[in-house]
């Protein structure tokens, strides 16, 4: 610490600095960032922005404060060292200069007492300013130099700083005080002063990477309390010591980079941080790498930027296939890399060579074999297997497989096995034995990634794949399957219908012919000549039939050889049935009702014919000439070629149920006709047409068997009621019986006879 000396004399103020020639004793050993001394500039306009320099850059710097530090590590010789401080005003560029002069501090105990530091005096100060009127002295604010105290300082303490006075204290008795934090404020107690004296001292070490400055303020007041003069404000920095280590963010670094990178790659960045002063070298650090294993290819495949923490790569010949990893030891040290100085920390940067598909896929055999038995699908018939020094199980390991040639019609794909890496020739489509014996096919090898730039595929990329198809037995089939065939219905039963037959796709296997039965036949209909396959009837053929669909009947015939093991096939045969006029029309509905009047009285009649055009309509409707009655009470008249109208010929007919027949004949060639009896009621009808004794009219015409039927249930229910009736008097006769075998209990009682035997106490009761 430097004196700095604040005095009030009686003159006017004067800019520059205090005295020409400042010396200053300070250690023998100077290191970089260590503050020096303290020069003092008197400013007469606090608004000006004075810049301060040093004649010697390289060794001194002067701080804006004021403060001079030492630019690098040196130790002073024994002679004084001299340089110039200068002064500038960055507005007016008017220059001021002091010339400085540092002492190392004495070898010895026995210093002399002027060498000794000297304890300076801060002197609350006063400053003339002239007028028109005589001189008027006048009080200013004081503003005084920061005091500048090392941190971790090994005292004794209290450690003495300065001494605060007034120069008021010679005509009244003062007393001094100290406000503040570190004084009053928490942390309290750090800084004391003698309120007699103005002596202020530090009662222990200060540490900067806690509080850094301390800004106080000083008190003089009379006996009585009273304020002397104004508070003054007293900052006091704490100087920086080399007390930190730096210390990595993390103690193991991760980073990647990919084989083959060019030198200058980015890697990663490491950092470490120091608790000291940034701004000063305690606080600066650089970097470099200790050591790095494995030292394969080069021991110094990296290097790392000293300020910036940041790895690049500084040679060639990273490949993951050899080093996979790398791990460096990375050092930190401050005082900018200071070995003599500076404090230093490791950690240990851990570079992954991650990999790039430099390596193609190579087959372990230039053909590969595989068998597969005809009409086979989804099965694998020959594994191909590769081999490839990428990582297993990335894009540029992971291999794809195509077929070049020998596949013209699909029939294979080739899958790879997740796993394995290997190819799986696989049937996608059924193979004749008969038509192909053989494949011979051309497969290539490549990554899903393709290959790094100036890779080129080997020979070994490629392979051939000799597959040999297995004949097996195959089931027969039929020609023309389905096979259609045209026939009149009504055939007879025991002809012959046609000739069924299959063929045996096996040309090269020893085996007798073939053998047919019959699978299904819904209506049984036909049977098969088991050698022939000539189909005859055994049932005349009915195109009407509930099993004949859209006039089509289907029938399914089975083929079987005597192979190993035997195989069938099945064939469908579809008759065709024409329609001949076998069925005679019939009428619908079967029962209709009419009034008995003249008007309304018409009913529509329908001809239902199971034949097809043209043995079905148009349709003739008629009456019977017999019983002559039918004509006389009715007409019927057709009214579409379906459709007809029968209506009441007289005026008025009787109420009740009348059976007219009518005949109804097709168009067929030849004809087919019938007589359909339709059952008309005949009823009286409101003015709506409606009738009216419609119960009546059922009643009277019921027929013979209906009126049996009625009395059968009449019957029936008579006998259920004698039947009832008998059981209840056999119940009540049962009743009876019962009461007169067993009396109720009283009476039973009042027969007990008494006799005058005495019996064996309570054991006979």
């Amino acid at each position: 610490q430097a004196p700095i000396k604040a005095t009030c004399e009686d003159m006017s103020c004067k800019t520059g600095f205090p005295e020409d020639v400042h010396s200053a004793v300070v250690s023998r050993s100077v290191h970089g960032g260590q503050p020096l001394l303290n020069v003092r500039f008197q400013s007469c306009d606090g608004n000006k922005k004075i810049h301060f320099g040093s004649s010697e850059p390289e060794d001194f710097r002067v701080g804006e404060d004021g403060v001079v530090y030492a630019e690098r590590s040196f130790q002073l010789s024994a002679e004084p060292t001299e340089f110039i401080v200068s002064a500038q005003d960055k507005e007016t560029q008017e220059e001021w200069q002091m010339r400085v002069k540092l002492t190392p501090e004495p070898a010895f105990p026995g210093a002399s007492e002027k060498d000794q530091k000297k304890i300076e005096d801060i002197i609350f100060p006063w400053q003339q300013y002239k007028h028109s009127s005589p001189l008027k002295r006048q009080k200013r604010d004081w503003v005084i130099p920061p005091i500048n105290l090392p941190e971790n300082s090994r005292g004794p303490f209290p450690q003495e700083l300065v001494r605060i006075r007034s120069d008021r204290d010679k005509s009244l008795s003062l007393r001094y005080s100290v406000t503040g934090p570190g004084a009053d404020q928490p942390p309290t107690g750090i800084f004391i002063i003698n309120p007699i004296s103005g002596q202020l001292s530090v009662t222990k070490p200060l540490d900067r990477e806690q509080i850094a400055s301390f800004h106080l303020r000083a008190h003089a007041v009379d006996v009585n309390g009273n304020q002397v003069e104004n508070p003054i404000d007293i900052v006091i920095n704490v100087i920086d010591m080399n007390d930190n280590r730096p210390e990595f963010l993390h103690q193991v670094w991760n980073g990647t980079v990919p084989e083959g990178s060019k030198p200058g790659t980015y890697v990663m960045t490491v950092t470490a941080i120091d608790a000291d002063d940034p701004n000063a070298q305690n606080g600066m650090l650089r970097y470099r790498i200790l050591s790095q294993t494995p030292s394969s290819p080069s021991p110094n495949m990296f290097t790392i930027n000293n300020e910036t923490g940041d790895i690049i790569t500084v040679a060639a010949g990273l490949d993951r296939e050899k080093v996979q990893q790398y791990t460096l030891i990375i050092q930190a040290t401050d005082m900018e890399g200071n070995p003599t100085y500076g404090l230093s920390n490791t950690a240990a940067a851990v570079i992954t060579v991650t990999d790039v598909n430099d390596n193609p896929p190579e087959f372990t055999a230039m053909t590969f074999y595989g068998e597969v038995p005809e009409n086979r699908v989804d099965v694998i018939v020959a594994n191909l297997t590769v081999t490839d020094k990428d990582q297993p199980h990335t894009p540029a390991w992971n291999a794809m497989y195509r077929m070049t040639g020998g596949d013209p019609t699909g029939r294979f794909t080739i899958l790879t096995d997740p796993n394995s890496n290997d190819g799986l020739v696989t049937v996608v489509k059924p193979i004749d034995f008969e038509t192909n014996r053989m494949f011979v096919l051309t497969v290539a090898a490549e990554n899903q990634v393709p290959l790094a730039k100036g890779i080129q595929h080997p020979p070994q990329s490629t392979a051939t794949v000799s597959i040999t198809v297995i004949d097996v037995n195959e089931s027969p089939y039929f020609v023309p399957n389905p096979k259609l065939v045209r026939q009149e219905e009504g055939l007879l039963a025991g002809s012959m219908l046609t000739t069924f037959t299959a063929q045996d796709p096996d040309r090269y296997m020893q085996q007798t012919s073939l053998r047919y039965s019959k699978l299904s036949d819904p209506a049984n209909w036909l049977k098969i000549d088991p050698v022939s396959g000539q189909i005859t009837t055994t049932a005349v053929l009915d195109r009407e039939s509930i099993y004949v669909q859209n006039n089509i009947y289907n029938a399914t015939f089975l083929a079987s050889d005597n192979g190993i093991p035997p195989m069938s096939g099945t064939g469908t045969l579809q008759i065709h049935l024409l329609d001949i006029n076998d069925n005679a029309p019939q009428v619908n509905p079967k029962e209709a009702t009419t009034c008995e009047t003249l008007q309304p009285n018409a009913i529509n009649i329908t001809a239902v014919d199971p034949d097809i055009d043209p043995n079905a309509g148009p349709f003739a409707f008629e009456l019977p000439d017999t019983p002559a009655s039918i004509k006389r009470n009715w007409t019927i008249v057709r009214i579409s070629g379906d459709h007809a109208q029968l209506s009441l010929r007289i005026r008025f007919l009787e109420a009740g149920i009348y059976d007219v027949p009518i005949v109804i004949t097709d168009s067929g060639n030849p004809h087919a006709s019938s007589t359909s009896v339709l059952k008309v009621k005949v009823c009286q009808c409101d003015i709506n047409g409606d009738c009216t004794d419609v119960d009546r009219i059922v009643g009277a015409g019921l027929g013979t068997g209906a009126i049996i039927a009625i009395l059968l249930c009449i019957i029936i229910l008579l006998i259920l009621v004698l039947m009832f009736v008998v059981w209840m008097k056999r119940r009540d006769k049962e009743r009876q019986a019962k009461q007169l075998l067993i009396d109720p209990e009283d009476d039973v009682r009042d027969n007990i006879l008494k006799y005058d035997e005495e019996g064996g106490g309570e054991e006979d009761q």
